[in-house]
């Protein structure tokens, strides 16, 4: 299938064009490859353009030089060089490779010029798309343009050579059906099936990174069940089961009918068992402030109402909980958590010693004032005023009784 690609975004790009031209493009040296030859095609938005180009590295560091455009060797010895163009857009350029040895966690690779035996060791056929910069035309080995248009994630030649080459092509299958796909490749999916114990070679840094973008694709809920079925996640996380995606789809439902985003920690959170939130945070190395908000997501809604809710454990953790308990977030939505206005000093200008007694007061007036819907400053004095005569009228109390007592 023969095609020349639409007008893409990436002809925006300050310097993309100079850049193709001092790498060759002309002459056919260097290319667009991979997600923004496939993202234009769809016509979804390009966010990044990668380049190939047949230059080995230290080649493309000279020609870059030469022109006057920043080069940094991110990945020499898998040859890639970014060229950071006007504006600081950064561009990464790789020279066209062949795969020497791999173990499914890391590859060794040589140099090619062929852009054919560089398209074989990609992943899926979507991916080894190859576009002209300079007419638009797009070069298609392995019948990616076919596939894209029938919606099909696909494994170039045998799935299990792929998935031993990379083992993390096992999420990646299932993250980019649930983002591109339509019906499910089955040879793919068999393949993954059968092999979904190597991820057990990963790293958890690695599986968390793939499955957290699963998880806010537009399809991650009945992706993600697929995945709990084949047994695909049981090797490293096996927490999550059946239940789990079904609490999935029941926060995506609400999170559609409030309108807010999918988020991939809350979404993480409905697959877990909620006691399982703090090992499988820790198990998959989120940050710390990841792992808090895992454990903290399934606490529920509280008996104080969601603004109060949110006040205490702020408005995203808040939005979370909500959303969990199948509640409605809308209250918070552009709502501007407030602060307390009132010091302990106007306590102690009230008539109530320093010390514990005036943080006891403090928590209490903020009580109230949560209780009476978070009233501006004037009711907030008030609440005060009172506050601070309970305490002294108690503290008299206290001094007569132990007066009484001496006696």
């Amino acid at each position: 299938m023969d095609m020349t690609i639409p007008p893409a975004r990436w002809d925006e790009f300050d310097g993309l064009a100079a850049l193709a031209r001092i790498l060759g493009a002309e002459q056919g040296d260097a290319r667009v490859v991979g997600g923004a030859v496939r993202d234009t095609l769809l016509g979804v938005p390009v966010a990044d353009v990668d380049l190939a180009t047949r230059h080995e590295p230290e080649a493309v560091m000279r020609l870059l030089g030469e022109a006057g455009i920043k080069a940094v060797p991110t990945g020499l010895a898998h040859g890639t060089v970014t060229a950071v163009l006007d504006g600081g857009r950064p561009v990464e350029v790789t020279t066209l490779r062949r795969d020497l040895s791999t173990d499914g966690r890391h590859a060794i690779v040589g140099f090619t010029s062929d852009w054919r035996e560089d398209a074989a060791r990609r992943d899926f056929t979507m991916n080894a798309l190859y576009a002209d910069p300079v007419t638009g035309a797009v070069t298609d080995f392995f019948g990616g343009l076919s596939d894209l248009a029938d919606r099909r994630v696909r494994f170039i030649g045998d799935p299990l050579q792929r998935i031993a080459e990379d083992h993390l092509r096992i999420l990646r299958f299932f993250r980019f059906h649930a983002r591109f796909g339509d019906a499910v490749d089955p040879e793919g999916l068999e393949a993954c099936t059968a092999r979904a114990r190597d991820l057990m070679a990963l790293s958890r840094e690695r599986i968390a990174g793939e499955l957290l973008k699963l998880l806010v694709t537009a399809s991650a809920v009945p992706v993600t069940k697929l995945m709990v079925e084949r047994g695909i996640l049981l090797p490293v996380i096996p927490e999550i089961d059946l239940d789990g995606a079904q609490r999935l789809a029941r926060l995506a439902a609400a999170e559609s009918a409030a309108d807010v985003a999918a988020d991939s920690i809350r979404r993480l959170a409905a697959l877990l068992p909620a006691e399982a939130a703090e090992s499988v945070g820790a198990r998959l190395k989120l940050s710390n402030a990841d792992r808090k908000r895992l454990q903290a997501a399934t606490g529920g809604p509280g008996d104080e109402g969601p603004l109060a809710l949110a006040y205490r454990v702020g408005i995203t953790s808040a939005v979370d909980r909500l959303l969990l308990a199948a509640e409605d977030p809308a209250p918070l939505i552009g709502w501007d958590v407030p602060r307390l206005p009132l010091s302990g000093g106007a306590l102690v200008s009230r008539g109530i010693n320093k010390g514990p007694a005036v943080a006891t007061a403090l928590k209490e007036v903020e009580r109230r004032w949560i209780a009476e819907g978070f009233p501006p400053s004037p009711r907030v004095n008030q609440i005060a005023d009172a506050v601070a005569a309970e305490v002294r009228e108690a503290n008299n109390v206290s001094a007569s009784e132990a007066s009484s007592g001496r006696a």
